[in-house]
């Protein structure tokens, strides 16, 4: 299991948002590249980054400065969402040497798409499922599809996904604690395995991640971080050895 720090993107800067909405902002850096390398330096094993600008727009916006973030990463791998709406993107960012692609948007509106690219690209290509209150949200969030997330997730245990990152909007940079019975109940829908985000505040927010997944530990990922490692509520290295205990 993963503790993985994320570096969201808007306009070249390190932010983070409450809700996934964009008006409600903070920047708590002007130099991404240098932010990653500090989760580097702090013991991060693998890295999630997400275009923001690039979800609202459609198509990647950060992808330079991407770019040089994954190369200060070195070995750590990135995976990166936000935009990934074609197979000439995917092959882009894999040439740079991202680890892995988040399809969210696509994959909702397209699982042919999602299905042939998992297929084209075994164990590279995690699936993007943002839902509030349950139900998906494409768009940058913006958009509420009416699709049942754990509904659109069942019929997915046959695809060479990498995984799922699954996100509660609701709970997103409001330091609310993860929500764990959904998270859970996705990730044996689906039978693939989850990385969870949305919420994660504290060391007693992994525990309880961590205890709800005792008997589906392969179904477990890890755990996306964002705010609270910001803030200070959370050290990395702290969360990373309570997974690895």
């Amino acid at each position: 299991m993963l503790l993985i720090p994320a570096i969201d993107l808007k306009e070249g800067q390190c932010v983070r948002l409450r809700q996934g909405r964009m008006e409600n902002s903070t920047v708590f850096s002007s130099d991404p590249v240098a932010m990653a390398e500090h989760w580097k330096g702090e013991g991060a094993r693998r890295l999630h980054i997400v275009d923001l600008d690039g979800a609202f727009a459609g198509v990647p916006c950060n992808s330079e400065l991407i770019r040089q973030m994954v190369s200060a990463m070195g070995h750590v791998p990135v995976q990166v969402g936000g935009g990934i709406r074609s197979q000439s993107i995917i092959e882009a960012y894999l040439d740079a040497g991202v680890q892995g692609l988040i399809l969210g948007t696509k994959a909702v509106d397209d699982p042919d798409f999602l299905q042939s690219m998992a297929t084209a690209y075994p164990g590279k290509i995690l699936l993007g499922l943002d839902a509030r209150s349950g139900v998906v949200a494409t768009e940058g969030w913006d958009n509420e599809t009416g699709i049942d997330a754990q509904d659109f997730a069942i019929n997915l245990s046959d695809l060479p996904l990498a995984g799922i990152v699954y996100t509660d909007i609701d709970r997103d940079g409001m330091m609310q604690g993860l929500n764990v019975a959904s998270t859970l109940a996705l990730a044996r829908a689906a039978q693939l395995p989850v990385v969870a985000s949305g919420g994660v505040t504290t060391l007693c927010d992994l525990q309880a991640l961590k205890d709800a997944f005792a008997a589906d530990t392969a179904l477990l990922m890890g755990a996306i971080t964002g705010r609270a490692i910001y803030e200070g509520t959370l050290e990395l290295a702290a969360g990373q050895a309570l997974f690895d205990a």
